[in-house]
């Protein structure tokens, strides 16, 4: 057969199998895939409940923008120290095991934010949920980059991470019928309980999935959990993970500066009611969700770095225009769902990009590390928004976090290697 005939089919059978990635899955990769989709609503949900309780805990118990910060930051700087504790333990003992144990962990401190009394016991309650997150949001990713090969990775991971838009909109659903048929003393509560409740469906799944086979083929390979903790910050592996760490600030800062905040942005700015906010922000969901879908796919297509940039750059103009124009509700709807489009999309390629940058032996562990330490830098920005409303408007603190975020999401970009088409190093 000529050359480039032979070139053409063998194109053509990649993209066949590139479209029908899903379809053409086996029954473990299924598994793993719902299972951790699953997982990623469960964390988008209970993650973003607070958000939608802000408000309502300023009023009740009287705390300040700062305090209210404060809890939402705290459970995110716990998920830095959760996911790479995590990350350290699925390297050792597996990426299902220690996922169940992040799950459990995330559930029973849910509902005890829903029994919470006071700003401490709130606080508390919240810092503990952040290590069962923080663990599953990185180890879901690897378990999902280790299933599927490299020419549907990209997709797959960018699928499983569009879970949280789904928990994201399962909150705002939540908060509206608990806030239109609850009186907001009771509401708030119930919201957290019922957060505590998809352990048990996500417990369940856990059980058909079975270990990656890279997992398997490099467990014996592994190092004690002493050196397991330095690994990643060897001569070879130091600056990738200080980059990768930046990287994470940047998209997480950027998406916290401005999710945390804007359910408060547009009842206490905007005046909205619960109602209407619900509504607003159900814009901004699908956004959300479809950010995940085409930044899945672009990952694929024209590589993990050429997408992070596009998302920040497009995430950069719509916050500016969200928060900065003197917009009217009905201009409110339309920018929504661009700025939810890139503010979540930008992290469907950060799961296989980070998979494909670490060996297997040590993938977990620099995944949990780069991304929740980037996540937990990141998260002190909401806590940065409310001591700088003070001074500036809340729609100036939320722009000015968000440009920082991701400039220095640009700054790792121009140094960290393309990725997109590797196959995963075991060693």
């Amino acid at each position: 057969m000529d050359p480039n005939a032979q070139r053409v089919v063998q194109h053509s059978r990649v993209t066949a199998q590139s479209r029908s990635w899903y379809s053409a899955s086996d029954s473990r990769q299924k598994a793993a895939f719902w299972s951790s989709f699953a997982g990623h609503a469960a964390d988008g949900m209970d993650t973003q409940m607070y958000s939608f309780v802000i408000p309502v805990l300023i009023g009740l118990w009287g705390l300040s923008n700062a305090e209210a910060g404060q809890i939402a930051s705290v459970s995110l700087l716990t998920s830095a120290l959760g996911g790479w504790g995590a990350g350290i333990l699925a390297d050792r003992f597996g990426r299902v095991r220690v996922l169940q144990w992040t799950i459990l962990l995330f559930s029973v401190f849910s509902f005890a934010s829903g029994i919470s009394t006071n700003y401490g016991e709130l606080f508390t309650a919240r810092a503990f949920l952040g290590l069962g997150f923080g663990g599953e949001t990185a180890i879901s990713a690897v378990l999902i980059a280790e299933s599927f090969q490299s020419n549907a990775r990209g997709r797959a991971v960018g699928f499983v991470q569009g879970g949280w838009s789904i928990g994201w909109g399962l909150a705002a659903i939540i908060s509206t019928i608990c806030f239109s048929y609850f009186e907001p003393v009771v509401a708030w509560r119930v919201m957290f309980i019922i957060g505590a409740t998809p352990a048990i469906i996500i417990l369940l799944l856990r059980r058909h999935v079975s270990e990656p086979a890279t997992f398997r083929r490099t467990k014996g390979g592994q190092v004690s959990a002493f050196s397991a903790i330095f690994s990643i910050f060897t001569r070879r592996y130091a600056a990738r993970t200080a980059l990768a760490t930046l990287m994470c600030t940047g998209i997480n800062g950027g998406f916290f500066a401005v999710m945390v905040w804007l359910p408060a942005y547009l009842k206490l700015v905007k005046g909205l009611s619960f109602v209407n906010t619900g509504a607003y922000l159900g814009v901004v969901i699908c956004g959300s969700f479809t950010g995940y879908l085409f930044g899945s796919f672009l990952a694929d297509a024209i590589g993990r770095k050429k997408t992070l940039a596009l998302f920040a750059l497009g995430a950069l103009v719509t916050i500016f225009a969200y928060t900065r124009f003197e917009l009217g509700h009905g201009y409110l709807v339309w920018i929504g769902f661009p700025l939810g489009l890139f503010t979540s999309g930008i992290f469907a390629s950060i799961g296989s990009f980070l998979s494909e940058l670490f060996p297997t032996t040590i993938r977990a562990n620099a995944q949990g590390f780069s991304f929740n330490v980037g996540r937990g830098i990141g998260s002190v920005f909401p806590m940065l928004i409310g001591y700088a409303s003070a001074k500036l408007s809340l729609g100036g603190a939320i722009g000015v976090f968000a440009a920082t975020s991701y400039v220095l999401l640009f700054a790792a970009l121009l140094i960290l290697p393309e990725t997109a088409g590797r196959e995963l190093e075991e060693s």
